[in-house]
């Protein structure tokens, strides 16, 4: 079938709650993808932080195929090995883990955590303690609980009311926080690395201090670490240098190896309050995408593999500081690991996502004046010169 004809098939029969480019993506390999005519695009865009292994790895498509054959769905009313074995790998790999829930995605992830966190603080402290705190820029998600979350007007108003008791304070800056953490609050969600907000890593002392804050006054600490766990800042975890643990993570995005899978650890605290009924998904932990999942756990958190994603980060960072000194329409090159972006002084980066295209690159936005690089985590030095190449061509056309 070709582009044409799927592009009109779409049109007709697919509700458009994304806006895409022309082209028709067909298949991928490594980390490039190929459209229906052929054309090769390096791929900086990555399913949006899902892709970390790049396409086609062999140990997902051979473990994929092997559980298929086996069993591919019986819901969570009985038990299966890949499940068990995924949480035990899990925990044993997150200092502050005791228990998992899984789910299908990160916004359902972040929905665990509101409920997680609503029963732990009425059982423990009292009913009036239902509020939450987060922050500028956030992004946790589209569903109601975490669009009340996500401080981003053209997301929130088509759907008011929200969810109540949501406060809002400034990422990075830990006096807006400390003035609205209160009696009524019972957590306070953060992204350690903003991604849709930006690509803006947390400071340290701003962490160091809501866990401080959180600790004083009875909150729960939620990590969202959907798009920048799991190796995207070159350790497992993005709050691992922090020096700073929270009490729930939501995860996502790359778990599942291109499947969709969603997960949320808990400390103990908060798995004591939880009991059966109180939260369910008849398709998360899916024996299928866990056996996936434990390649890619198993692959991303070997030591040799982050020091790569380190060693990738710290040469693309070089890369793209040698742009912003080139071309005056970069005015800051921010993030960490794999996930960066190129803040602009243009209204909007759109048109560059398509020229980049054009020239075979694949980027995303993170607001309109910025533009967000998450390549594939086995990315090596010939694909960042690639990218960087490409990116020099398109700025020096701004």
């Amino acid at each position: 079938m070709n582009a044409q004809k799927i592009r009109e098939l779409d049109a007709k029969y697919v509700l458009h709650t994304y806006t895409r480019p022309p082209f028709v993506l067909e298949r991928g390999e490594g980390v490039y993808l190929y459209d229906t005519e052929g054309k090769a695009y390096l791929d900086f865009v990555s399913g949006i932080a899902v892709n970390a292994l790049g396409y086609g790895d062999p140990d997902i498509l051979d473990a994929i195929g092997e559980q298929t054959r086996k069993l591919m769905h019986v819901s969570n009313l009985y038990y299966t090995a890949p499940q068990a074995l995924l949480a035990q790998k899990l925990v044993e790999k997150t200092p502050f883990a005791d228990k998992v829930f899984f789910c299908n995605s990160g916004a359902e992830a972040v929905e665990a955590a509101i409920k997680f966190a609503r029963k732990w603080a009425k059982v423990t402290h009292s009913a009036e303690k239902i509020e939450f705190v987060a922050f500028s820029g956030a992004f946790h998600g589209r569903t109601m609980g975490a669009l009340a979350l996500t401080p981003r007007p053209h997301y929130q108003d088509p759907f008011r009311p929200l969810m109540p008791g949501v406060k809002l304070a400034i990422y990075n800056d830990l006096s807006s926080a400390a003035d609205l953490l209160d009696e009524k609050t019972c957590a306070c969600i953060v992204e350690p690395v903003q991604g849709e907000g930006g690509v803006v890593p947390a400071d340290p002392e701003f962490l160091q201090g809501l866990r401080k804050l959180c600790d004083e006054r009875g909150i729960l600490l939620i990590f969202d670490e959907v798009q920048c766990g799991l190796g995207r800042t070159g350790t497992l975890w993005a709050h691992e240098p922090y020096g700073v643990m929270p009490d729930i993570m939501t995860l996502a995005k790359p778990l599942g190896g291109g499947l969709p899978m969603g997960a949320t650890l808990v400390n103990q605290a908060v798995a004591e309050v939880i009991s059966p009924g109180d939260h369910a998904s008849t398709f998360a932990a899916n024996p299928v995408i866990c056996s996936a999942a434990l390649v890619v756990l198993d692959k991303i958190s070997d030591p040799a593999f982050l020091e790569h994603v380190r060693w990738a980060g710290q040469y693309l960072q070089k890369g793209l500081k040698e742009l912003e000194e080139k071309h005056a329409h970069i005015i800051q090159v921010r993030g960490r690991g794999l996930i960066w972006a190129l803040v602009t002084d243009l209204e909007d980066v759109g048109p560059l996502v398509e020229q980049c295209a054009e020239a075979g690159l694949l980027t995303c936005k993170a607001g309109n004046p910025i533009l967000r690089l998450v390549p594939p985590l086995i990315v090596q030095k010939e694909h960042l010169d690639e990218a960087l190449n490409i990116l020099d061509g398109v700025f020096a056309h701004v």
